[in-house]
């Protein structure tokens, strides 16, 4: 029984040790907010934060977390929704189909973290999250929504030109 600390509780499973971290935060914990896209820590939509890092849980083995480290999950972001990127989003309509934008948001919360007032460039360079329905420019506009670094005005004008709704 393995146990781990999660959105700032242990909780235990039962899993072999082989076990990816998204299968038991999914199937084990019942935390489906945090997606299955490929299976091979390519395209993001299982982004965690493990001790405040962003990490793609497709990959991690259950057997290389010790229960000391602290995961969160977007279910433990802002249980009401109230983290100033998950307000950003909102804001910006950002998501369409949605799937990837779990793991988007966290990589987002992750890069702001380290990066306060990001650049185009930071952005661009640490969001490699893959959206197939090409959010990307709602995506940048969202983390310089989060980050404070534009006003809302000049936003809209980037989204209208985008071809979508502002």
């Amino acid at each position: 029984m393995a146990q781990l600390n999660v959105n700032g509780r242990l909780r235990e499973c039962d899993a072999e040790g082989d076990t990816p971290l998204l299968w038991v935060l999914r199937e084990q914990l019942g935390l489906t907010g945090t997606k299955y896209g490929c299976g091979i820590a390519q395209c993001g939509a299982c982004t965690v934060h493990i001790d405040g890092v962003a990490m793609r849980s497709c990959v991690r083995p259950l057997s290389t977390l010790s229960g000391t480290e602290k995961i969160v999950t977007i279910e433990g972001l802002a249980p009401d929704a109230s983290h100033p990127v998950q307000r950003a989003w909102d804001a910006l309509d950002v998501p369409q189909c949605g799937f990837c934008q779990s793991g988007m948001i966290m990589a987002a919360v992750a890069l702001l973290k380290s990066k306060p007032k990001p650049t185009d460039a930071d952005i661009d360079a640490a969001m490699t999250n893959i959206c197939r329905c090409g959010t990307y420019n709602r995506i940048r506009a969202a983390i310089h929504l989060a980050a404070g670094q534009v006003q809302r005005q000049a936003i809209a004008i980037t989204i209208q030109t985008e071809g979508g709704a502002a």
